[in-house]
């Protein structure tokens, strides 16, 4: 383990440390971290995934001018079918939906890249909320004050400060390599049991066969 992995995974800010929570990987991970920091780190449900879900195909089935096959990957129709089936992905086209429906700027760490994904930012909303995403899977960032009282995951869009120890912990899971090489990872589908190398071939199988249950090798 490198020096960095050693240290603490918390960054102080204003008198609390900003850390990761971890959600389960069960395909819905975005779902779950985003259900987690709109509720201010109350709890970490599992079952909210669904009713985020039927917001994203709801959104998509009521615009298709906006979201048609070139944007979807697929038809408008058989998005909003595979959306809402638990074992399916989510990723920047469903947060940039969920961060329109909640009004609220939703900013994810990406700890590959070391870059800052900000949804919702033209819109000037007031509020942002934090993840970070690994390549595969996401988790929700959480601001606990020192003595342990109260935690925090709604910030204010005009607090810089938050987002700057955000990216210093994406960094520090960049240099500890706490990150997966989506271009050349190995996954297995879990229906027909094909292996797979990378994000663009479990895209190409599942558009060819409908299977979207796939598991890391």
């Amino acid at each position: 383990m490198c020096v960095l992995c050693q240290m603490s995974k918390q960054y102080e800010h204003g008198g609390g440390f900003l850390s990761r929570r971890i959600v389960p990987a069960d395909n819905s991970c975005l779902f779950t971290s985003v259900d987690f920091v709109l509720h201010d780190g109350a709890r970490v449900d599992t079952d909210a995934m669904q009713s985020l879900r039927c917001i994203i195909a709801d959104a998509v089935s009521g615009d298709p001018a906006t979201y048609t096959e070139a944007f979807l990957g697929r038809p408008n129709d058989e998005y909003c079918i595979w959306i809402k089936d638990e074992s399916s992905w989510g990723g920047a086209i469903e947060l940039s939906i969920l961060s329109r429906h909640f009004g609220v700027e939703i900013d994810v760490i990406d700890t590959q890249s070391g870059r800052i994904d900000r949804f919702g930012q033209s819109e000037k909303y007031n509020t942002r909320v934090l993840l970070i995403y690994d390549g595969i899977h996401y988790d929700p960032l959480v601001m606990e004050s020192a003595d342990g009282a109260t935690v925090s995951t709604v910030f204010p869009t005009s607090d810089d400060a938050v987002l700057s120890q955000a990216l210093e912990l994406g960094a520090e899971a960049k240099s500890c390599r706490q990150f997966t090489d989506v271009r050349n990872f190995s996954l297995r589908c879990l229906i027909c049991q094909a292996l797979l190398r990378g994000e663009r071939d479990a895209m190409e199988h599942g558009n060819r066969t409908g299977h979207a249950n796939f598991g890391e090798v």
